[in-house]
């Protein structure tokens, strides 16, 4: 699982069936230090819970299909959870601090 940032949103008219009433989010991938990683994906938001600013954990390749339930959706990025807040310990920071 990844940890990414929600910037937007995707309006698509055509699209999939099977992607008719989704949410489609661009998001920011971000490192353990909730720095920008990578360039934005667009990712699948079965719930419709994340919004523009929220911090969401995200599954890529072949997990991504199984994202909403009782659904295979032609995806390779889904938001599986919400993240409420990150507590690194301190031998991790200094390791991160000590490798840039």
């Amino acid at each position: 699982m990844d940890i990414g940032k929600v910037i937007g949103t995707v309006v698509a008219t055509r699209k999939d069936p099977k992607l008719v009433g989704t949410r489609l989010l661009v998001v920011q991938p971000l490192d353990h230090n909730q720095k920008p990683i990578g360039d934005p994906l667009v990712a699948l938001d079965p719930d419709y819970a994340a919004g523009y600013g929220d911090l969401v954990y995200l599954v890529t390749g072949g997990d991504a299909m199984f994202t909403a339930p009782g659904k295979i959706l032609p995806v390779d990025v889904g938001v599986v959870g919400m993240v409420d807040s990150i507590t690194l310990i301190d031998e991790v920071k200094e390791d991160v601090k000590s490798d840039t």
